[in-house]
Parts: C-alpha cells; structure tokens; sequence
C-alpha cells in the first residue's frame, strides 16, 4: 500500500497534502516553499491538522466536481458518519485573484453521533520547534520565533487546545490563516468562500478544451497542475514536496519546490493545449525577470519561485524523512550546474507569444531580442560538456538531449525572425541551427549499433532521446528515429515502463521506473504507428495514479507503487498531453461514431 495516497488543494499561494484519513501533513507556510508547519509526511514530532474518531473508523474521499476542494467522510464502527471539507480559497474579488494564505476546513454531521478529537499540532524551523498556543476567546493564537499563525473557529477552543473529544452536533468551521483578527462568523467566512471557490474551479474548468476520452484524467491533471503554479511571480514548481525518494533507501531524495526551466515549459505546454493560457503569460513575466537580470543571458537550470533568493541545499535534521528514509533536504544544489538544454526550454515556452493571437500581450521585437541573448548561450555552449538533463553529479559529458534543445533555440529563433521579418536574423540562426544539428547527427549515432546515444561518443542510452521527434528534429517515420525507439524499447523498457538510463550514476543503479519517461515512449509509440500499443501502457499509467488521480515522479514497474515526490508535474502532464494524443477526436467519437 503506498504512503503517497495523497489529495491536495491550494490557490497559486500555498498548497496542502491531504492523507487518507482527512489529515493535513504537508503545508507549506506562507507560499509553495516555505517552511512546513503540517510535515507528518516526512516524520517528526506532530506537524498535521487531524480530526480522529475515537472509535475504529473507515475513510472515503473525492473532490467535489471540477476543482481543488476534498471532502472526507469518516465513518465509525457504529454507522456515525462526518465530512471534513478542506479548500484553499481562489476567487475573483475587486478585480483581481484573492488567494491568501488559507485554509478553510468544515467538520459537519452526516450520520448519528460522530465522537472525534481535533489535533493541530503545527510545527517551523522543520519540525525542530512546536508552536506554542495561546487560547483567545474565539481563536488560537500558533507562535514560533517570529512566526504566528491563527486558527478562528466557532469550535471550542479549549478543546482543540487540550485536545479533548467532542461530538459533532452542528457544522463546525475553522479558518488558518496569518496571524490577523476574522471579524465575521468562521460559519459566514467558510459559506461565502466555498461558493465563489466552487464558482472558480467550475469556471475555469469548463473553458478547458479537453480529449472525447480520458477527461476525468486530464481534468484531475489540468487542476493539479494549476496547483503548482506560484501566482504572484509566475513561477512553477516541480512537486510540492522534498525529499520523498526516488526507491526505497535510495538516497536519491531531493527538493523538488522550485521552478525547473525544463519542466515549466511542459507544465505551459500541456495547459496551453487546453486553452489554460493564463499560466504561460505568468511564467513568461517569470523568465522575462530572469533574463533581464543575467547580464549575458546564462540561465540556471533551477531557481526558486520568489526570484532573488538562493537555493542553497541543506539539510533538516529534525525530520527522519518518509517512512524514516532520510535525508530530508532543504534546497537543492542542481542550481549551479550546467545544464545547456534550459535555453531551448525557455525559448520553446516563449515562441508561442509570436504566433497565438488569442493572447492579449503578443510577442514583439523587444521580447525577440532578449531570446536573442539565450540563443547567443544556446550556440555557444551546444557541444560542450554538461550535467545534462538527468543532473549527474558526478561527472559532465556532451549530452545529445543538451546539443538537441540548444538546436531547438536556434531553430525557434529563426522561426519567430520569419514571423517578425527579420531576415537576415533568421539566416544567422538558421546556420547555428545547422551546426548544432549536423554535430548531432555525426557525433551522437552510434552507426554499429543503428541508435542514437545520449552522449557524443558514449554508448548508453537516455530515454530523452525520446523527444527527438517531438521537438522537431526528426520525423517520426525517419529510420534513426524509429531505430532508436526500438534500442530504448529493448534496454530500458520493464514490463509497460520505461527508465530513464540503466547506467550506474552517482548513487548506483536506478531502481524505479521515471514516469515521464513512460509518456514520452507511448507518444513515440503512437507517432510511429504504433497507438494501440501507446494506448494500453497509457491506461496502465492511468491505473497507477493514486485513488485521487495523483502520480508521483517513480513507479515500481513490478509493484506499481508511486515513488518520489508529489505531484509531479512532469508525470501530470504526460497524462494530459498523451491522453489529448490517443483519445479520439469529438468528431469521430461523437459525431461519426455509429
């Protein structure tokens, strides 16, 4: 049974993993990356929000429609029965998005006479400090340093302070939030919030231009994604978790709470292909910022959400970690490699600017000429060596997916010199385009063994040579191409999952397999004839997410149990853009179907 049966809410501020019996056990506080006061997930003393049963009890769950907010029902051995509401507020009000840093939680009688006790046990400095309570007349006062929280309710506030049992007679309403007076009843606050947060969910959701088939999917993926979006800086994490291992014992436990260039730019993929643009337009005002303030145009490959500050890894000692593999750690020191394909990824998330006219801010010369100075990098640094996409921390080699993606910034840059009518512009990029591809093609095949390698002159295999097509470098009916599907196919595919290497790297051999991974075989698959065999891995995925539609970085490929940390927005966004690609159209499936 996997640890990771996981629900989360939140608002584009902060976000909340939910467990299976309805217990808050990884918040973090006042944004997406910051300190967790809710952090049972990764062990310690406290650190969750409970409501317990005092009596033997069963859990179910489910969202409510389309949106970010969970209901739990608990039900004891004698048929008593409550729901637990949790959201993190999201609407629109005096013209612009409030989204606080909230949670609203509900505790309301269904059934008969539901005895339960209410634990908040909230904790900084992860997990190394309690927060100290201070009972006020109608709220809890939760302090630590320089820190406070508060808890308003309409709940006895002794009992929640002396943790003693009640019964659940009437809805009972509890607002966390900052450390700030609520002047109107908690009822009045949750009624008011939980309307016009249902109204948004449901609006956003229903302008998404979803598959005929695999909509519950990728509706569930499309939310989850919005959920790792920081709103105010238009950054985009990874997971909102740290250091949930990759295998068990692993070591191989990292921080996934900052923004990836890679990934964001799948992350604005796949929500663009549903009509979501709101989040491209964020994260492009987020690179902009990066950009303009890199001198030269260097990029990291990783950078937290609130630009400025430093991802510094450390770590928390205080916490065992999950299920006690530790170590947890706080930063993550991916931030100062190389890593050459960011500039393809930023440049590939921003070309959309030039060509899609729904948006109201359109791609211009000033914006061109700041992309400029990531394609002078991309030439420049195409076939040196790097940490490559799979970040190795022990060595550097020319990686063929780094050469590709920095093709890829050449080549978008004189794609969008045509759409600006610079010409001579689009020749300059156009010949670093075919330096770079004709490196490639020279370099990284391996004419012994009819493959693409994942280094110049290695010999292994990386399953990101499995993009090769998809970025438009090769078509998919091109013999490489197929040559070198069937080459990962053979060494990296285990049972309906595929690995991202086999190799040894800094930590041994990987032992679970990368669900991206997975994604981009079926779309290789489907774009080389081969769908209906792209299909039944697809639903094997859709069978391995958790019983909220959730999916982990890693699947044990023979246990199916998720692995790494949670939700991972590569994974989620390969159920949306496979699932748009395998599903039938709504003309065949809805129209034409007899």
């Amino acid at each position: 049974m996997s640890g990771l049966d996981l629900g989360v809410i939140g608002n584009g501020t902060i976000a909340s993993l939910i467990d299976e019996q309805g217990r808050h056990v990884w918040t973090c506080w006042p944004r997406l990356d910051g300190d967790p006061i809710f952090h049972a997930l990764l062990g310690g003393e406290g650190g969750f929000w409970s409501v317990e049963s005092t009596r033997p009890a069963t859990a179910r769950r489910r969202y409510v429609g389309n949106t970010a907010i969970l209901e739990t029902e608990l039900e004891d051995e004698t048929g008593a029965v409550i729901r637990i509401t949790d959201l993190a507020p999201r609407c629109r009000r005096f013209g612009r998005m409030f989204r606080p840093a909230t949670l609203l939680r509900r505790i309301e009688p269904v059934q008969g006479r539901f005895p339960c006790t209410v634990r908040l046990r909230p904790s900084s400095r992860y997990g190394a400090e309690p927060m100290q309570t201070v009972a006020l007349s109608n709220s809890l006062r939760l302090i630590s340093g320089d820190q406070a929280i508060r808890l308003t309710t309409d709940m006895s506030v002794a009992s929640i302070a002396e943790e003693l049992p009640i019964v659940v007679h009437a809805p009972i309403h509890m607002i966390l939030s900052g450390d700030t007076s609520v002047m109107e009843s908690p009822a009045q606050v949750f009624r008011e919030l939980y309307e016009e947060t249902l109204f948004y969910w449901q609006e956003w959701s229903r302008y998404l231009s979803v598959p005929f088939e695999y909509q519950d999917v990728v509706l569930r993926a499309a939310i989850t994604l919005k959920l790792c979006a920081f709103e105010e800086t238009g950054g985009v994490v990874a997971a909102l978790t740290t250091s949930i291992p990759e295998a068990p014992d692993s070591g191989r436990n990292w921080d996934y709470r900052f923004c990836w260039l890679r990934d964001t730019y799948f992350t604005v993929h796949a929500l663009n292909r549903l009509g979501a643009t709101r989040t491209m337009e964020d994260y492009l005002r987020y690179i902009t910022t990066l950009v303009t303030l890199s001198e030269d145009g260097t990029l990291l490959p990783l950078y937290p959400i609130l630009p400025g500050t430093t991802p510094d890894e450390t770590e928390a000692p205080a916490l065992e970690g999950y299920r006690g593999m530790g170590p947890v750690r706080v930063g993550n020191a991916a931030w100062f490699q190389r890593q050459h394909d960011v500039y393809g990824s930023v440049v590939m998330a921003a070309a959309q600017m030039f060509y899609d006219r729904r948006l109201p801010v359109q791609g211009d010369l000033e914006l061109f000429q700041l992309l400029e100075r990531l394609g002078e990098q991309a030439a420049r640094l195409a076939l040196e060596p790097d940490a490559g996409i799979w970040e190795y921390r022990g060595r550097e080699r020319v990686h063929t997916h780094s050469a590709l993606m920095c093709w890829v910034a050449c080549a978008r840059l004189a794609k969008i010199a045509g759409v600006l009518a610079l010409p001579e512009r689009g020749d300059y990029w156009r010949a670093h385009a075919a330096r770079i591809r004709r490196a490639i093609l020279e370099e990284a095949w391996d004419a012994e063994r009819r493959t693409f390698v994942e280094s110049f002159g290695g010999t292994d295999l990386d399953a990101a040579l499995l993009l090769m097509h998809e970025v438009g470098f090769l078509a998919a009916d091109d013999p490489r191409f197929v040559n070198t599907v069937a080459a990962i196919e053979r060494e990296l595919r285990r049972g309906n999952h595929v690995f991202r290497y086999k190799a040894p790297d800094d930590f041994g051999e990987p032992e679970n397999a990368f669900t991206v991974c997975t994604f981009w075989f079926l779309d290789a698959l489907a774009a080389i004839g081969r769908k209906d065999e792209a299909r039944a891995i697809y639903e094997e995925l859709i069978s391995c997410r958790n019983s909220l539609g959730l999916l982990s970085e890693d699947v044990n490929p023979l246990t199916k149990e998720l692995w790494g940390n949670i939700p991972q927005s590569y994974s989620m966004v390969g159920l949306i853009i496979s699932g748009m690609r395998l599903s039938k159209t709504w003309e065949e499936a809805f129209w034409r179907d007899s």
